[in-house]
């Protein structure tokens, strides 16, 4: 059986190169509003934290209709940390669009999911995005991506992609770079042309593979899969098992089955196959399932999803300030959350430690651990997270990295800081070639290289850098790398940070607080220009006398703090400091608190 109805394709690209932009006008424009309807911009980015940051981090489908063909469509993230997403989607799909930057061209992420695509064999669509850039390269793109095929081995059929030109915010595709075009109507007759519809005996027994879990409190569990054999009706009897294991099947009942349609999900009584569904009342389901018809149970083999790189111990908060604002404090409850996140993140990796407050959670990269820890402080969680490390392993008695991919784009000027910096960090340049008035530059770097580079990196180029790193291999240890040549201001005492305490602890460095911070000994409240550690007392206040004189009195100036995000105290966290995360603050602690203490553990080192 053919459906000639339907089309399954997934949009995989770099970060930030228009993939939720160009589905926002595909839902347009094949009618999913209303004319008067007010719509948000990149509608498919619905969690908050993916409004704030402007970066998909789920992978979400929706539906568009054009010409009586359903075209079912999978949004995918484009930052390489959140690429187990990707991964697994692909399972879904008989084909992808990858959409290239007219500007940037092919990035680190766009060969990582490119070629995930070629290697299960799907059928690609190349779309040149952003053709109305004042900076784009219409000329060179295509050549690249031909380049960037070749490298990856693609096959004959794959080398021969259909290349579109488009501009996802104007809503406009052509198959020439020569016309601008006036809607998206070539592009939805390339996937209706190019992508092979799905194919399946609807007569034999069902077999579904899920791809994807949600979770309802009223449901509990759904799993989000296509139909690759029969026929799926609510309330058959089904037997739900994994290839990889060797459990028995388990006997279940499907209870609901959904279907998307443009934004929402539809009940439906019956999908047959090639329909990606949403189905309820199986306990404990799981990504990599199969769904078979009862009696006729044959697994089908799942992706294996690629490992993780970076470890972090997220711990119960035990500082001086627990309690006062969290409404999850407890170990019990921080294990339940890590391992209810399991359930949906297959790229995620939890594991108990000897001690009962503490887990050590490897992902994908130091964003992938944010995006994690940020979701569970909104959520009122209360942890302490230790820095990110990388994940070793032995390959034949040798100690073995992780090693990124670094593409970077710096104006010409910045470019001997940037080596130089990167050159002390372990990193090889491979190739650089200049793009007008800006050097692009790719480098072969230890993962634990990058960790705290970022914010280097933008005062080298004064902000107008552009990095992106992606996972390449496995290679022998480079050696020892600094994790930071500055040091930390850290609190003598317990109580409430004064201006004068500040005002005399600036002249040391720059201040992370400011008057009225609750402050605790052994907290870091600044950082230091030099690399050692500088303990300052913040809250001592200015001894009074009753003898006046000229100026003493003035007003003492305190310089703005610097306000540091989740993002920038991973990055700042030394070896032997915690980030202490609440709902409302983040704190970096050291280790040991008592300062004494700490002196002595140093000096016995």
């Amino acid at each position: 059986m053919v459906r000639e109805n339907l089309r399954n394709i997934a949009i995989i690209a770099h970060v930030d190169h228009g993939k939720t932009t160009l589905v926002d006008e595909m839902l347009k424009q094949s009618g999913a509003f209303r004319d008067n309807q007010s719509v948000a911009e990149r509608v498919m980015d619905s969690n908050d934290l993916e409004r704030e940051r402007g970066i998909t981090i789920l992978a979400k489908n929706t539906s568009v209709m054009y010409h009586d063909v359903k075209i079912n469509i999978i949004d995918t993230p484009g930052h390489a940390d959140f690429g187990g997403e990707v991964e697994r989607v692909l399972n879904m799909v008989d084909g992808v669009l990858l959409l290239v930057d007219a500007a940037e061209g092919p990035m680190p992420q766009t060969r990582f999911v490119l070629s995930k695509a070629l290697e299960m064999g799907q059928k690609i669509i190349i779309v040149v995005n952003k053709i109305d850039r004042p900076d784009a390269r219409l000329d060179q793109i295509g050549d690249e991506v031909l380049e960037l095929l070749l490298d990856l081995d693609a096959n004959d059929e794959q080398l021969e992609s259909p290349l579109l030109f488009c501009s996802g915010r104007a809503g406009t595709a052509s198959l020439s770079q020569y016309e601008t075009g006036t809607d998206l109507k070539p592009l939805f007759d390339t996937i209706l042309n190019y992508i092979e519809p799905p194919r399946g005996d609807e007569t034999q027994p069902l077999q579904m593979l899920i791809s994807s879990i949600d979770y309802n409190e009223y449901v509990g569990r759904i799993g989000i899969g296509r139909i690759v054999r029969g026929k799926a009706k609510v309330g058959q009897q089904v037997q739900v098992g994994n290839y990889h294991s060797d459990e028995k099947p388990m006997n279940a009942k499907l209870v609901t089955l959904l279907q998307i349609e443009q934004l929402k999900r539809v009940p439906t009584q019956e999908a047959t196959v090639g329909d990606i569904v949403w189905v309820s009342g199986i306990e404990g389901i799981n990504i990599g399932d199969t769904i078979c018809a009862a009696g006729n149970y044959e697994p089908l083999n799942f992706t294996k999803i690629s490992e993780p790189t970076v470890e972090m111990t997220f711990a119960v908060n035990d500082s001086p300030l627990a309690g006062q604002e969290g409404k999850y404090v407890t170990s019990r409850q921080l294990r339940d959350r890590l391992f209810h996140e399991l359930l949906r993140d297959v790229s995620l990796r939890v594991t108990e430690t000897d001690s009962t407050d503490a887990f050590l959670v490897a992902g994908r990269g130091e964003m992938h651990l944010s995006v994690l820890i940020e979701t569970m402080r909104r959520e009122g969680y209360e942890l302490a997270v230790s820095p990110p490390r990388v994940l070793f392993r032995e390959v034949n008695g040798k100690r073995y990295e992780p090693i990124e991919r670094l593409v970077i784009d710096v104006p010409e000027e910045s470019v001997g800081a940037v080596m130089e910096k990167l050159g002390s960090r372990k990193a090889e340049l491979q190739q650089m070639h200049p793009q007008g008035s800006r050097m692009r530059m790719e480098f072969l770097v230890p993962s634990r290289g990058l960790f705290g580079y970022k914010s280097e990196f933008l005062t080298d180029t004064k902000g107008e850098g552009i990095l992106s790193a992606v996972f390449e291999c496995y290679a022998p240890y480079k050696g020892d790398i600094p994790r930071r040549n500055i040091g930390s201001l850290i609190s003598y005492e317990t109580g409430e940070a004064v201006t004068y305490g500040l005002f005399n602890a600036q002249e040391r460095g720059a201040l992370f607080i400011t008057p009225g911070t609750s402050v605790y000994e052994g907290m870091v409240v600044g950082s230091s220009p030099k690399p050692e550690d500088i303990v300052v007392n913040v809250c001592k206040k200015k001894h009074l006398t009753n003898t006046r004189a000229s100026g003493s009195d003035d007003a003492l100036r305190l310089i703005p703090p610097r306000v540091l995000s989740l993002e920038d105290c991973l990055e700042f966290l030394a070896e032997d400091e915690l980030l202490e995360v609440t709902p409302d603050h983040l704190r970096i602690r050291k280790q040991i608190l008592d300062n004494s203490q700490r002196m002595k553990q140093r000096f016995k080192k």
